[in-house]
């Protein structure tokens, strides 16, 4: 495995870079470099930008993963040294697409939140669904925690078309949530098809990143040593 490759890290709606705590600790573990990039989740352009700069930051080859609505973030970067792309159970909008058009392809799990904005035009997931949809195979601890370190997302964020989608033009990675109450498992199965990834399934909920992460850090390591065969 290439030590050259760093693994930057794109966090979803409703989180931070601490949601990679366990990947970060477990790449560190196997050797990998890794970055999280912070987004203000205010609009797309500006969480674009936002990645933008920790890609230059970190230079040299990148595996860009994404997780959830972060997926939309990474397909639109145009960033030259990212050589792969791994979708963590995340939107892969095609061009003209919106991320909101994915999210909504098909009927919501009974249990996914009904989201509104507030009095500030700003989404933000109620308490009761990180038990219920968010994370439910979470322990109470990490449900309490993930509540308290969330970050609302501007609708503008799921709003915009994107471009030509990146995934287009780099190999790709789908690891499947098949119980995620957030984003359907058809819809999942549906994006990393029409991306024509590489799928990795996983039973579990719509936060491996907390919930499985040695499951999202071999799937990382493995797109890592692709991307490192190829330098």
């Amino acid at each position: 495995m290439s030590s050259d490759v760093t693994v930057v890290l794109a966090h979803g709606a409703w989180a931070d870079g601490s949601s990679w705590s366990r990947v970060i600790t477990g790449l560190w573990a196997a050797g990998v470099r890794a970055a999280a990039a912070s987004l203000p989740l205010t609009t797309l352009q500006d969480d674009v930008a936002a990645l933008d700069r920790t890609l230059e930051r970190v230079g040299g080859p990148v595996v860009l993963a994404a997780h959830a609505y972060a997926g939309g973030v990474i397909g639109s970067t145009r960033a030259a040294n990212v050589t792969a792309l791994v979708y963590i159970a995340a939107l892969a909008p095609d061009e003209g697409e919106t991320v909101a058009d994915v999210f909504y392809r098909t009927t919501p799990h009974p249990d996914a939140p009904t989201l509104e904005p507030d009095a500030h035009g700003l989404l933000w997931l109620p308490a009761e669904a990180f038990p219920a949809a968010f994370a439910q195979n979470a322990s109470a601890e990490d449900q309490a925690l993930l509540e308290a370190v969330q970050r609302p997302i501007s609708p503008e964020c799921i709003t915009a078309a994107v471009g030509r989608p990146l995934w287009k033009d780099r190999p790709s990675w789908y690891l499947l949530a098949e119980d995620d109450r957030m984003i359907p498992a058809e819809t999942q199965r549906f994006m990393a098809e029409r991306m024509g990834a590489t799928v990795r399934k996983h039973g579990g909920d719509h936060m491996p990143l907390v919930t499985a992460p040695s499951v999202v850090t071999d799937l990382l390591i493995e797109a890592v040593d692709t991307a490192a065969r190829g330098l």
